[in-house]
């Protein structure tokens, strides 16, 4: 089964497999996009609600690798998702892709390259240059802000 994400309705992915979504994807759709999702759904499309514990599973995923703060809730629960109905997620969204990755949730892109490795993304101080292994919301140190870096 293929879940898909905004951007599957936004380039107007197609597969004759099975396909899922998640309700609040409708909710990021305008126009023709909407449109085709009403329309898919109208078909047979399955409408999937993950488990709260599923939800919380990849949140601490997200969190482990860096990328919870990048993730919208929309995103985390497509994650969800495709891990409870055992899918592939259908997405161009990088942080999607590399918390799906350590997941072992299979991922197809539409319109971008995706992800060559997984990351743990460290976090670098801007103002004392300290890096931390969690991001925080200041720096516990000086008290400047984080910004994402490439543990590379």
């Amino acid at each position: 089964m293929y879940i898909l994400d905004s951007s599957a309705f936004i380039n107007e992915y197609h597969t004759d497999e099975p396909i899922a979504s998640i309700p609040l994807v409708r909710e990021e759709l305008e126009d023709e996009s909407a449109y085709r999702f009403d329309a898919l759904e109208g078909s047979g499309m399955h409408m999937h609600i993950p488990e709260p514990e599923t939800v919380e599973r990849v949140e601490r995923a997200a969190d482990e690798t860096g990328d919870l703060a990048e993730l919208s809730q929309t995103d985390v629960r497509l994650i969800a998702a495709a891990f409870e109905l055992d899918g592939r997620l259908v997405t161009d969204d990088y942080a999607m892709q590399n918390v799906s990755e350590k997941l072992s949730v299979a991922v197809e892109v539409i319109a971008q390259d995706g992800i060559d490795e997984q990351r743990d993304w460290r976090f670098q101080c801007q103002g004392c240059g300290r890096e931390f292994d969690e991001n925080h919301d200041r720096c516990p140190i000086c008290g400047s802000d984080l910004s994402r870096k490439n543990p590379a």
